[in-house]
């Protein structure tokens, strides 16, 4: 499934790659629907109303026009990159004597701690078992296997950063955590990759080979060339169990797939049979329904395809013409896409209710190539609108007129080989021809028989090999299918009782939908990359013509030889076996993973502790190729389902039509002009996990990574001045001795305990944005824009209180440990620089510390004071706005504060120095109810019991200020007169536009206010006070 790949997102390894704009093959917003689905009139307004809002927007500015200052000041400049260089051996722990580099840089803050964690064990279960927070608890799932022939998109790593978030928080819980990592053998991918390596580097064929060549070829290319995902993983900080690592055509795998098959045949669920099945001509294989791409086509459509000489037209409907038979003017008018299947029409059918050919019932026609007699029958699932009413019935090479054709005992022909061209039962004149070209003839032939009766543009839906790029045929074939309707009801049943859960809960009804009208599976796959079907062909000679093909299923050759002599009464010594060429589907051993992966068919004491998984979390484009086969077939091998939950994300795929990938591109190169900017690891995972899993589509865009990266940077500058503070002869308190000295101490600790409360919440409900948006919260708002501010001036007292630094200690090191399932190497690497806090020896790695838990912090939490210090945070705000409509900079003004109500006095009485200080103000007093207001000063209501007076006497000169503000209001009403004038538009346009109406009425409000207050004191200020 084409999505954006994860190296669009790297630098190096992980850092973003410089891109000058949306690459077009792999566009930022990817699919949402599969190919060919109806797309409603009311979606396609939709999608034209919201082209026009973007290009609306993008021409008039006014997404950047409506920015903050503080927004448009976060335009990136390139970083200095900073490198770790101290030698570390590969496994060592990283050197975090020195100091802090000024920046965070994220390839020096990445580096080496992924192998020392590998070393120390801390991914592996054992290890948990010793931890003194262990809960006694198991926490096990597997990774959703990559394909070995790729790299990792970004849809990976969504994956990957959501599950890592949750083992990481189970791990640090306390819970005995088990996350199996593994790859998939990609059977038509990884052939396809090794066959053209060979031709490239040695111009040989997978044919000129024996198969046991071929398959070392194979062999040494997957260990040459298949690891890069793994080293993806471990760059992306996934804490997998290595040691456990699965490969889908290892030897545990090999068994578990032939122990599997075997099982399923005993049961009567697996069996071989001859039906229509999805042919992909170029592989020369049958394919899944997930390698069928359905491509819509409006109309006529040339395509090239391989093995095909020259372009094919398809979207086109062609009229032929049936004579009937003893009656020479009497003809019927079939429609078909396909002429190229004419020969292989047993039948034409009708509605037996149109009235059109009423009098034709029980007739017969003539066919128009070979002359032979063809029934017109009947059938109520012809639809006499369509076309011209009559179809064609090509049983052997269409999939619904197999159906027709079965109700109404017609034999197929077959009439397309296996290699794509046409078959002997079509005739010298087309035998050998590729389908293609024959179809040329066909019309020719048509025309010269007079025949040929029309052609007109028709929109169809085209079957295409997402493999190989050729157009999917439907053949007869004798394959090896599952029985899945048994296995399906009770997969659906699962759902039904809740035995099993799907997370967001809207899948349930694809779920339901698609088992109820499950089909048989085929298992086949004419490779020889692969597991090999542990299937054999009994040979007899004289081979009899009439008798079916004997096959017996066994774990070994030696045990089939031994159901044989039991079939056929012969010594198993006496009989000739021959083993299927054929390999399994790769997603029959995918589908065995949960528990092939955990030692089953043993019972292994990895079974035992961590089967059933507790958890599933994957792509929802794989909830019924991968997830439903893994709950049939492990309901039906182990007896349990194999897992309890299942999670689903959904990234968008490709939609975007051409104009609005223009639109998208200019964006992109205006907000970075010097190429997409090296993000790093933990902004990309903290960014995904802010989407989380449990929502609708994920739009990703580059602009969201880049504020990451700027989080990360704020954490990184609050820990080198928490640092800084400390000093090296900081003695810490134990959590349990901390008490806080002071309402603002008081405060962030109960912020803390609240952050705690929200992460825990998240996890447990496992709604990652909760957890992001909450530490974003905390770390951004509550500890670097308020705490640390308003902390700064009482640090500077002498001597130094005791208390602001021990709250900083706490902050810091809960502050990383909440934050650590998320940003892993960012919270390792400032964890690690932290004094050790008294009490026992301290965690090796914060990927092992305790998590914080809501009950641990709960005697920090104040929620009631929490309220009231936000009143104060919005006395500060107005404070701040008061400095800008003033235009004061430099000096600090006096603050008075006069509540009426009573109460609100006491409110405000226990944080006048930090409102001075996160107010940009100078001392804040309060002015008793009734007096009255200060001469002078610059006023401000707080809600309705609140005036907040600032001194202005002095301190600003209004000879001065009055034209600035008089030249700031021109300047907004021009643009706020611009703005009613022009057009109403529709959407998020107009929404923005009113609202910056709103924003620039409301501050020319201000300024007239504030030209009025200062022309009254133009008579009486002796002139602004030096700073």
């Amino acid at each position: 499934m084409p999505r954006l790949p994860l190296a669009s997102f790297r630098q190096s390894l992980w850092g973003l790659r410089s891109s000058r704009g949306l690459p077009k093959s792999h566009p930022l917003s990817t699919q949402s629907e599969p190919h060919g689905s109806p797309i409603s009139r009311r979606n396609r307004e939709a999608k034209q109303k919201r082209l026009r809002e973007k290009q609306e927007a993008l021409e008039a500015g006014l997404a950047r026009k409506s920015k903050s200052p503080a927004e448009s000041g976060k335009a990136w400049t390139p970083k200095e990159i900073v490198l770790y260089e101290i030698p570390t051996e590969l496994g060592e722990k990283k050197d975090v004597s020195g100091p802090l580099p000024p920046a965070y840089s994220p390839q020096y803050v990445e580096a080496a701690w992924y192998p020392w964690w590998v070393r120390e064990g801390f991914f592996k279960p054992e290890y948990q078992t010793r931890l003194p927070q262990a809960t006694g608890e198991t926490f096990s799932m597997c990774i959703p296997p990559p394909n070995v022939t790729g790299s990792l998109h970004i849809g990976h790593a969504l994956t990957v950063a959501i599950q890592d978030a949750l083992v990481r928080w189970h791990r640090m819980r306390g819970d005995q955590v088990l996350w199996v990592p593994g790859s998939d053998h990609a059977g038509i991918a990884t052939q396809a990759v090794v066959e053209k390596q060979l031709w490239k580097e040695r111009g040989v064929r997978r044919r000129d080979l024996s198969r046991e060549d071929f398959l070392r070829e194979v062999w040494k290319w997957k260990e040459e060339k298949g690891g890069e995902i793994c080293e993806q993983l471990r760059a992306l900080g996934a804490s997998l169990d290595w040691d456990r690592e699965r490969f889908t055509m290892d030897a545990g795998s090999s068994v578990a797939v032939t122990e599997a098959f075997v099982r399923l045949h005993k049961a009567g669920l697996l069996y071989r049979g001859r039906q229509l099945v999805n042919w992909s001509c170029a592989l020369r294989s049958a394919i899944s329904d997930i390698e069928v791409e359905s491509r819509p086509l409006r109309g006529r459509t040339e395509l090239r395809l391989p093995g095909c000489p020259s372009p094919v037209s398809f979207g086109l409907l062609v009229s032929v013409a049936f004579p009937v038979d003893g009656e020479p003017d009497a003809e019927v008018v079939v429609g078909t896409t396909r002429p190229e299947t004419l020969p292989g029409d047993v039948a034409v059918a009708i509605h037996p209710d149109d009235a059109r050919f009423t009098h034709l019932h029980g007739r017969q026609l003539r066919h128009p190539l070979t002359g032979q007699l063809l029934p017109l029958i009947t059938d109520t699932t012809v639809e006499p609108h369509v076309g011209t009413g009559a179809v064609k019935v090509t049983p052997a090479h269409s999939p619904a007129d197999a159906e027709l054709g079965a109700r109404h005992g017609l034999h197929p022909l077959s009439v397309i080989a296996e290699d794509g061209t046409m078959t002997s039962l079509c005739g010298d004149w087309l035998q050998g021809l590729h389908r293609f070209v024959a179809r040329e003839r066909i019309m020719s032939a048509l025309t010269e028989r007079r025949l040929f009766r029309g052609l007109q543009d028709h929109p169809m839906v085209l079957p295409i090999c997402s493999r190989s790029g050729d157009v999917v045929e439907y053949l007869l074939k004798s394959q090896w299918f599952v029985r899945c309707r048994e296995m399906g009801d009770r997969a659906a049943q699962a759902v039904e009782s809740g035995a099993l859960e799907l997370s967001p809960s809207f899948h349930q009804k694809n779920w339901q939908h698609w088992f109820s009208h499950i089909g048989d599976w085929c298992v086949s796959r004419q490779l020889w990359w692969g597991h090999r079907i542990p299937a054999y062909l009994v040979v007899e000679e004289p081979v009899k013509a009439d008798r079916e093909d004997c096959w017996v299923v066994g774990r070994t050759e030696a045990e089939a030889r031994e159901v044989a002599a039991a079939l056929t009464g012969r010594a198993g010594a006496e009989l000739t076996l021959q083993r299927d060429p054929d390999v399994l589907d790769t997603w029959f051993s995918s589908a065995l993973f949960p528990f092939s992966s955990l030692g089953w068919p043993q019972e292994t004491p990895d079974f035992t502790r961590f089967y059933p998984l507790s958890l599933l979390e994957t792509g929802s484009d794989l909830l019924l190729f991968w997830v439903g086969r893994m709950v049939m077939l492990g309901t039906q091998l182990t007896g349990q389902l194999p897992f309890r939950q299942v999670l689903q994300e959904k990234l968008r795929e490709g939609n975007l039509d051409p104009e609005e990938l223009a639109i998208a591109a200019a964006t992109q190169r205006k907000d970075f002009p010097h190429g997409i900017p090296e993000c790093g690891t933990d902004a990309l995972r903290f960014t995904l996990c802010s989407h989380g899993a449990l929502g609708g589509d994920l739009h990703l865009s580059v602009s969201e990574v880049l504020s990451s990266r700027h989080f990360c940077n704020k954490i990184w500058n609050a820990l080198r001045f928490i640092l800084s503070v400390l000093g090296p002869g900081f003695v810490p308190q134990s959590s349990e001795e901390l008490s806080p000295s002071s309402p603002m101490d008081a405060w962030v600790l109960s912020r803390l305990a609240r952050t705690a409360h929200e992460c825990e919440r998240g996890f447990l409900t496992r709604e990652l944005p909760l957890v992001a948006h909450a530490l974003h919260h905390f770390w951004l708002h509550s500890l670097c824009d308020v705490y640390l501010e308003a902390v700064k001036p009482v640090l500077s007292h002498a001597p130094r209180p005791p208390g602001p630094p021990q709250v900083l200690l706490s902050c810091a090191d809960v502050g990383l440990r909440l934050l650590a399932p998320l940003m892993p190497f960012l919270a390792e690497e400032l964890w690690q620089r932290l004094p050790p806090r008294p009490g026992g020896p301290p965690a090796p790695s914060i990927s092992v510390a305790p998590y914080p838990s809501a009950r641990s912090l709960a005697h920090w939490y104040r929620p009631e004071l929490e309220r009231r210090f936000s009143r104060v945070q919005e006395a500060a705000q107005v404070l701040r706005a008061l400095r800008a409509t003033y235009q004061i900079t430099k000096v600090r003004p006096r603050v008075l504060l006069q509540c009426s109500e009573p109460g609100e006095r006491g409110l405000f009485e226990d944080f006048l120095e930090p409102l001075g200080t996160l107010g940009h103000c100078g001392a804040v007093g309060l002015l008793p109810p009734g007096a009255a207001a200060p001469s002078g000063w610059a006023q401000a209501p707080l809600g309705d019991t609140i005036q907040v007076y600032m001194e202005l006497q002095g301190l600003v000169h209004p000879q001065t200020h009055l034209p600035l503000l008089a030249a700031r209001r021109h300047k907004l009403q021009r643009q706020l007169d611009n703005l009613i004038a022009r057009t109403s538009s529709v959407g998020e346009a107009e929404t923005r536009r009113q609202q910056r109406i709103s924003s620039l009425q409301l501050e020319l409000s201000k300024l007239d206010k504030a030209a009025s207050h200062l022309r009254q004191l133009v008579d009486t200020s002796p002139g602004p006070r030096e700073p």
